[in-house]
């Protein structure tokens, strides 16, 4: 007997969630279970609209254009536009109401047209050109003023009148405050002279609405190039300012470390001062090269220790509060450090904060210097920090790899399942890493890595060749 099933939603008697036919009561329930979830889905939804419509269209979130060659000619393409308009507008008003004809209408039209085009890139020799041939058309008109003719604007004609302002606003963008209004005064002064002292008859004067409007522009293009100029200091400010809080963090970071070290050297140094100096006791009827080899080791020890210890006293003045100002963060100069004996509770401590880690050490556990220990240590916590601060969501995976030389530490996780809260952190983080790696003659690289996760990867030398200068911010140290 062959039976139907119609897919895992069921066909006709058969129950959706189930897998088994629908008989009677437990019927009602598969539909009343369908109706549920239909009505779960349907209330998820209702409620997620309203804030994803929020997220959507209530924002002042700032959408730049991209950059473009035809954004950067617009402006260009305006000017030669309003150029051209001038050009028609201006020998039309000259010829038909000035009497000139239209030859030499069309010459000062194209002088005055052209100053416009020429202020993109030479104002002030536009300024002049646009100053002369308004004058010369003012001059020419004034000889031919026929009766009826108050209907033409005069000294200056409308289409010149617009030119002017044109070439007065690319000037006041471009050129100094000062040199802005000089020239506006020096407008003002033509204007009043033209109209006040040499006059005409049958006109309409434009003399005093041309002075206000010259002004009004002249102040729009100054209190634009200031605003321009304000932005670009403010750039520069910015860019200073990141350039000293990098620079200090780094100094910071560098002076953290060599307390650091400073109590893993004392300590051995301190020993072998020790050892050295009860040695002799230890041997019966010790040689006196002998005595004298070990007396000559517990002097360079302690040189070394007093040394070190003045070179903390020097880094002590200068922050003398750093860590009091860090709010305790960090630990106390002399406090006994981590090493990689204490990843356990590291990693501990980072899953109770909500990051999946896993962990794996490759190669032959061994005891390295604690020097090498504390940097891979701190390594571990700074990447760890990272991940949790701009990763929620994430996995991360710490690896361990022993090898003849020395120590590699890498840490890496996926991308962020969600939106990573704001981070008042500015990258110092990686800048202590590097430095960490670099100060034990090693190497980090930091960035991207498969896709949207984060990759950290240094290696730490057992011995370090020689001390080598900061590296470039770009990722790699």
């Amino acid at each position: 007997m062959n039976r139907t099933v119609e897919g895992a939603g069921g066909g006709p008697g058969w129950c959706g969630h189930t897998g088994r036919r629908r008989t009677g009561g437990r019927r009602r329930a598969c539909d009343m279970s369908r109706l549920h979830r239909v009505a779960d889905k349907g209330g998820a939804l209702v409620r997620r609209w309203p804030r994803v419509l929020r997220d959507d269209l209530w924002t002042w979130r700032a959408d730049p254009l991209p950059p473009s060659v035809w954004l950067f000619w617009l402006p260009h393409g305006v000017v030669c536009l309003a150029a051209f308009g001038v050009l028609l507008g201006d020998a039309a008003q000259l010829d038909d109401h000035g009497g000139l004809g239209a030859g030499p209408a069309f010459l000062i039209a194209l002088a005055e047209a052209g100053a416009v085009v020429l202020a993109l890139w030479r104002p002030l020799p536009a300024w002049w050109l646009s100053v002369a041939a308004m004058l010369v058309g003012a001059m020419a008109v004034r000889a031919r003023m026929v009766p009826g003719g108050d209907e033409f604007t005069w000294p200056w004609t409308s289409a010149g009148l617009i030119a002017h302002l044109f070439v007065l606003l690319l000037l006041a963008l471009r050129v100094r405050t000062r040199v802005s209004f000089e020239a506006l005064a020096l407008t003002g002064l033509l204007t009043s002279a033209v109209q006040g002292l040499i006059g005409g008859r049958n006109y309409q004067p434009t003399g005093q609405l041309a002075v206000v409007l010259f002004a009004v522009v002249v102040v729009l293009g100054t209190a634009l190039r200031g605003r321009r100029e304000a932005r670009a200091e403010l750039g520069r400010q910015t860019t200073l300012t990141a350039e000293e809080r990098a620079r200090r963090t780094l100094l910071e970071e560098r002076s953290r470390i060599a307390r650091e070290l400073h109590d893993v050297v004392a300590h051995h140094m301190s020993v072998i001062s020790i050892q050295a100096q009860v040695a002799p006791h230890l041997v019966k009827d010790p040689p006196e090269e002998l005595k004298e080899n070990l007396a000559g080791i517990r002097q360079n020890a302690v040189e070394a220790l007093t040394e070190l210890r003045r070179v903390l006293d020097v880094l002590r003045s200068e922050h003398p509060a750093a860590d009091e100002r860090e709010g305790g963060s960090g630990t106390a100069p002399h406090a006994p450090q981590p090493t990689l004996d204490r990843l356990g509770a590291l990693v501990e401590n980072t899953r109770a904060a909500g990051l999946t880690v896993t962990t794996e050490v490759t190669g032959e556990r061994r005891p390295l210097p604690p020097g090498v220990e504390l940097s891979a240590y701190r390594i571990v916590q700074e990447a760890l920090s990272n991940v949790l601060r701009h990763a929620p969501g994430a996995t991360a995976h710490v690896t361990l790899t022993y090898d003849p030389r020395g120590l590699r530490v890498e840490v890496v996780n996926t991308g962020p399942t969600r939106e990573a809260p704001p981070s008042a952190g500015a990258g110092h983080g990686l800048l202590g890493m590097r430095e960490r790696a670099v100060m034990l003659g090693g190497r980090l690289t930091a960035g991207p890595w498969s896709g949207r996760g984060y990759k950290v990867d240094a290696h730490l030398p057992v011995f370090a060749p020689h001390a080598s200068e900061p590296p470039p911010q770009d990722g790699i140290a």
